[in-house]
C-alpha cells in the first residue's frame, strides 16, 4: 500500500502495517512483531502538517532549548472559543508538562495528604496512581449503566461529598466510556461541588475528539458561576497524536483559581515543559482544525464500523459506541473468558487490547480496544478478537 503525503486528509484510512511497525513509540515498540497492537491511547495517523511544520522549522534552526509557553495561553483560549464558545482569559491558563503531571500539581495546592479525592471507575488508570503519589486517599463512586449507555452516579457524589472528600477528579469525557456529559448533568455536579466546597479537577483531554450527536461543555462554564473551585486540564495530545511531546494546560475557572495556581508559574516550572511540545500545540490549536475535523469524521466511521463488526463477528460482546474519543469499552463477560479476556485475546488471537482491571471497579471482564486507526485495521483486530473465542 503507498503511503499518502503526511497530513493528507485522506490519509486516515490509508495505512501501511509495515510502516507503523517501524515506530518505536509504546504502542507498536510493547509487542512481538506478531502482535497487532490495539491497546494505549495513541493514534495511527500521520501528523497533521501545520504541526509537523512547526516541529520541523525548530529542528531547521537548531531550536530546542528551554520552553517560553506564553504563546500557549492565546492560542488555547483561542481554540476553546472557536470550538467550544468558551471565552477564556489567557491570563488563567498554565503551561505543564502533560494533564496528570497537572492533576497532582493542583492536588497539591488544593487538598491536604490523606484527603479524599473522588473518581468515577472504570476510570483512566493514573488517575488511581497520581491520586496515591500525592498522598491523598481515592474513594471510588462508580458510574451506573442504564438502559441509555453510562451516567453519573449524583447521589453517590453527594454521598462522598458529605462524607468529607475535598476534590473530584471528574473524566469529562470520559475514559474508557466515551461518554460527554450534558449541560445539566455538569450544573449538577457543580452545584454539589459549590454546597460541599469540593474543588473540582476536570480532566478534557478528550475534548477535542467529541462525535457527531454530542456537544462539550468546558466545565468552567458552568461552575464559575456558582463560584466553584474548578479547574480545567487539556492538552493537543490526544486530538493531535502528539502525547510524546509532553504538554499540556490548567485552565482556572476563576480568578480565585488563578490566584491558586499562581505557584505553577515559577518560571523553573514552565521550564520542565518541553520546547517542542508547546511550538507543536500551538500550531495544533492555531492551524489544526481542518485536520481535526477530518479526524472527527473518521472516527465517527470507525465507531460505526465497530458496532457492524461486532455483531457480525461477536454479537454478545456489549458496546455502548463512545461520543467522543477513538476508545471503545467493551463488556466482554459472555463469551465467559473470565475477568482478564485482553489476556486470552493476546495469547490466543495476538491481538493487544487494555484490560478492564487496570480501571478499577467495574473493570473485570471488559477491555478497551483502540479504534484510532484505518478501517482495514481494526477489522483486523476484531477478526483476530473473534479467533480467539
Amino acid at each position: 500500500m503507498t503511503q499518502p503525503p503526511s497530513g493528507d486528509h485522506s490519509s486516515f484510512d490509508d495505512l501501511a502495517l509495515e510502516r507503523l511497525r517501524q515506530r518505536r513509540s509504546a504502542k507498536w515498540a510493547a509487542y512481538p512483531a506478531d502482535v497487532l497492537p490495539a491497546w494505549v491511547a495513541e493514534m495511527d495517523f500521520p501528523i497533521a502538517e501545520p504541526v509537523k511544520q512547526a516541529l520541523r522549522a525548530a529542528i531547521d534552526l537548531d531550536d530546542c532549548g528551554y520552553a517560553r509557553p506564553k504563546a500557549l495561553s492565546e492560542a488555547f483560549a483561542g481554540f476553546a472559543a472557536a470550538r467550544f464558545g468558551w471565552d477564556v482569559d489567557p491570563a488563567r491558563v498554565v503551561a505543564v508538562p502533560e494533564v496528570m503531571i497537572g492533576v497532582g500539581e493542583v492536588l497539591r495546592l488544593v487538598t491536604a495528604p490523606g484527603d479524599g479525592v473522588v473518581v468515577n471507575p472504570p476510570v483512566y488508570p493514573p488517575f488511581f496512581a497520581t491520586i496515591t503519589e500525592v498522598e491523598r486517599r481515592v474513594v471510588d463512586v462508580p458510574l451506573v449503566r442504564g438502559a441509555d449507555g453510562w451516567a453519573l452516579d449524583l447521589a453517590g457524589l453527594e454521598r462522598a461529598f458529605a462524607a468529607g472528600a475535598r476534590a473530584y477528579l471528574f473524566c469529562s469525557p470520559h475514559n474508557p466510556v466515551g461518554r460527554v456529559f450534558d449541560r445539566e448533568e455538569l450544573r449538577a455536579v457543580a452545584e454539589l461541588a459549590a454546597r460541599y466546597d469540593v474543588a473540582v479537577l476536570a480532566d478534557e483531554i478528550h475534548a477535542p475528539l467529541t462525535l457527531p450527536g454530542a456537544a462539550h461543555t468546558p466545565f468552567a462554564t458552568v461552575s464559575e458561576p456558582l463560584g466553584v473551585r474548578a479547574v480545567v486540564l487539556t492538552s493537543a495530545s490526544k486530538g493531535w497524536n502528539i502525547p510524546g511531546l509532553k504538554c499540556a494546560v490548567v485552565a482556572a475557572g476563576s480568578a480565585a483559581m488563578r490566584d491558586t495556581l499562581a505557584p505553577l508559574r515559577a518560571p523553573e516550572r514552565l521550564e520542565r515543559v518541553g520546547h517542542l511540545g508547546v511550538l507543536g500545540t500551538v500550531a495544533a490549536f492555531a492551524e489544526g482544525g481542518a485536520w481535526l475535523d477530518a479526524l472527527v469524521a473518521h472516527l465517527d466511521r470507525n465507531r460505526a464500523l465497530l458496532a457492524s463488526l461486532l455483531a457480525e463477528c461477536l454479537p454478545e460482546v456489549g458496546y455502548v459506541p463512545p461520543q467522543a474519543g477513538y476508545l471503545a469499552w467493551l463488556d466482554c463477560r459472555p463469551l465467559g473468558l473470565g475477568d482478564d479476556p485482553a489476556r486470552v485475546f493476546l495469547t490466543r488471537g495476538r491481538v493487544a487490547l487494555t484490560r478492564g482491571l487496570d480501571f478499577g471497579t467495574g473493570g473485570a471482564g471488559f477491555a478497551r480496544l483502540n479504534m484510532g486507526t484505518s478501517g482495514e485495521l481494526l477489522r483486523e483486530a476484531v477478526h483476530r478478537m473473534r479467533s480467539s473465542v
